[in-house]
């Protein structure tokens, strides 16, 4: 679909099928990646993001400068063909993940995120966005999960389906000496199971092999910040590597 005009806010794009629950492959904007989603319901809403007053004067501070802008915009929806969903990907990552997404999977959640002019770059949404650059805090695109110096901070990705996964990487904001760090986070997973992750002061993304089978879900949660004068630890990305159940 090419739609001719401008956005305004509270536009959505509705996406309608009568085969579901199934894969599909979505593009919400020219200037964005495809998303690989699992739809669970016949409907699936995503709202044009408007962002609040920011200092940059972006309306889309979290997104690449382009996405929604201007007054042609190109949007495709198609069913996923079998093949590829048997191929070995990267389970968590969904570009047109919203806050208030339902029924469009991967989906991520947190109980907390930090507020403020800007709070569009510290959303939970950030961390599944595929985007790894992490040397600086603000604007596009270093987007991250920050956790308002919360000590209980947590965050849920759900896949919606069963996943087989032999792989976690966490790429964390390393924006040094603004960034202070984790050196523990505990990852837990739908089948009762869970495992201490320890990290260190780093720009690479920090791997675990870990192998799972039929999780729906897992959490990251008991982050322990280091002993560093920076307040501000946060994510850039959560990674999960494997394959849909079969």
């Amino acid at each position: 679909m090419v739609h001719q005009g401008e956005y305004d806010p509270g536009d959505k794009l509705i996406f309608s099928t009568d085969e579901f629950p199934a894969f599909y492959v979505i593009r919400v904007d020219g200037a964005m990646d495809e998303a690989y989603v699992y739809l669970t319901r016949a409907e699936v809403e995503y709202t044009i993001p408007f962002e609040k007053e920011n200092p940059f004067g972006m309306p889309r501070i979290s997104y690449c400068p382009g996405s929604f802008i201007g007054e042609r915009h190109y949007v495709t929806m198609r069913r996923v063909k079998e093949p590829e969903n048997a191929n070995y990907r990267n389970l968590a990552k969904n570009v047109m993940d919203q806050k208030d997404s339902e029924g469009c999977y991967p989906h991520v959640h947190a109980n907390v995120a930090t507020k403020g002019p800007i709070e569009a770059l510290f959303a939970a949404r950030n961390v599944i966005d595929g985007v790894l650059a992490n040397t600086c805090h603000y604007p596009w695109p270093f987007q991250s999960w920050g956790i308002d110096q919360r000590e209980d901070a947590e965050i849920t990705v759900e896949f919606g389906r069963p996943v087989d996964m032999d792989e976690l990487r966490l790429t964390t904001r390393a924006d040094f000496p603004h960034d202070s760090w984790w050196e523990e986070a505990t990852v837990s997973f739908s089948d009762g199971s869970s495992e201490i992750l320890k990290m260190e002061k780093s720009v690479a993304p920090h791997v675990f092999p870990i192998r799972r089978t039929g999780i729906t879900w897992l959490k990251l949660s008991s982050l322990i910040r280091a002993d560093d004068p920076s307040p501000f630890p946060a994510l850039t990305q959560i990674e999960v590597f494997g394959r849909n159940s079969q």
